[in-house]
């Protein structure tokens, strides 16, 4: 299924902001307003209790769905091979939990019975328990007075919520393990800075989540990533293009879109020499358009470029990956550079959206 055609142009600022009758400009510019609130909760103390005393055994986050699942992967990802103790992402409570363990339970659904089921779990066996979602209903029964809880300070919906999810993991990250240092105010900098980068006012050109829509636009996408990081990001990208651009799109890893790759996925994909002259009376309808977006931090970009070269439609999306005349490029730990390359591509989702009218 490929997607709609536009009927606002994307440098049409009026038209853009017209269309955009949802807020969705606004919910997926929240991102660094999110991470600055957890950066405020915890410079009040919040994470405290969880201090002192000696590191954990494992670190376990447990979310069944969305942005709080894709957070957990991708902080396992990024950090799990670093950090003093690994980080274990799983749909329900492992059995062998207890008074050695740090869990983190994450969602948007305070009813959610295995949250309720994993967080009541988790504090009866004595493990040192963060809850990363609404306090209300069954979990704040569960939770009071028992966890730590971090409940979101900004309403936003679940297709926008990564960053928050994100910014409670690596704060917990930093209470907990000895030697982790995170600095969320300067990640909530950079996410601010990306939004700006992508704010309506800008053009095309210099405008990364725009251009970014604009590649996707009329096309089937097919989203992939090289490491277990950002494969977690292609699929939380692969959701955020469904449910805010609705529009379906693939997401697997590079393997995966290599091999299709090197069968003709992209290559019998109309280009614009061809379909010029095109008539759907004599000629039938045009073949399907491919784009293909392979996302990389900037350690891996060069390497990920020079083996797709010679491939059509295909685009490396990195962080630092951003049109000429752009505000400053980021710069940033591997984290920082998958949370701006979230919001950007939440961003061109909105944009993919509003195009519409």
């Amino acid at each position: 299924m490929s997607a709609p055609h536009a009927t606002v142009d994307l440098d049409d600022v009026e038209g853009l902001l017209a269309a955009d009758r949802e807020g969705l400009l606004r919910a997926a510019s929240m991102a660094g307003a999110q991470m600055r609130a957890t950066a405020a909760a915890l410079d009040e103390g919040a994470l405290a209790s969880l201090a002192g005393g000696h590191p954990p055994r494992t670190v376990i986050w447990v979310a069944t769905r969305g942005a709080a699942e894709a957070a957990g992967d991708m902080l396992a990802a990024a950090l799990g091979g670093s950090t003093g103790a690994p980080i274990v992402v799983a749909s329900e409570v492992p059995p062998w939990i207890g008074a050695l363990d740090v869990m983190i339970v994450a969602g948007d659904d305070a009813a959610d019975p295995v949250l309720v089921g994993s967080a009541a779990s988790g504090i009866r066996r004595g493990a040192r328990v963060v809850v990363a979602a609404p306090d209300e209903g069954p979990l704040r029964e569960v939770a009071a007075g028992k966890a730590v809880v971090l409940a979101p300070r900004l309403q936003v919906s679940d297709e926008f919520g990564l960053v928050r999810y994100l910014a409670v993991g690596l704060a917990v990250l930093h209470v907990v393990l000895p030697g982790m240092s995170v600095n969320l105010s300067e990640l909530a900098d950079a996410l601010d800075a990306e939004t700006l980068r992508n704010s309506a006012s800008r053009d095309v050109f210099t405008n990364p989540a725009k251009s970014l829509a604009e590649r996707m636009t009329d096309r089937d996408v097919v989203l992939a990533g090289g490491t277990s990081a950002t494969v977690a990001l292609a699929r939380h990208a692969g959701s955020t293009l469904l449910r805010v651009a609705q529009q379906p799109a693939a997401a697997v890893g590079l393997a995966d879109a290599m091999a299709a790759l090197r069968r003709g996925l992209t290559n019998g994909a109309t280009t614009y020499e061809s379909s010029i002259f095109h008539d759907d009376e004599i000629d039938g309808p045009l073949g399907r358009r491919v784009r293909a977006i392979v996302f990389a931090t900037d350690e891996e970009r060069p390497v990920m470029v020079a083996s797709l070269s010679g491939y059509d439609d295909v685009d490396v999306l990195s962080a630092d990956d951003v049109p000429d005349g752009a505000l400053p490029r980021p710069t940033g730990r591997r984290e920082q550079q998958l949370a701006v390359l979230a919001v950007r591509f939440e961003m061109a989702a909105v944009y993919l959206r509003l195009a519409r009218g």
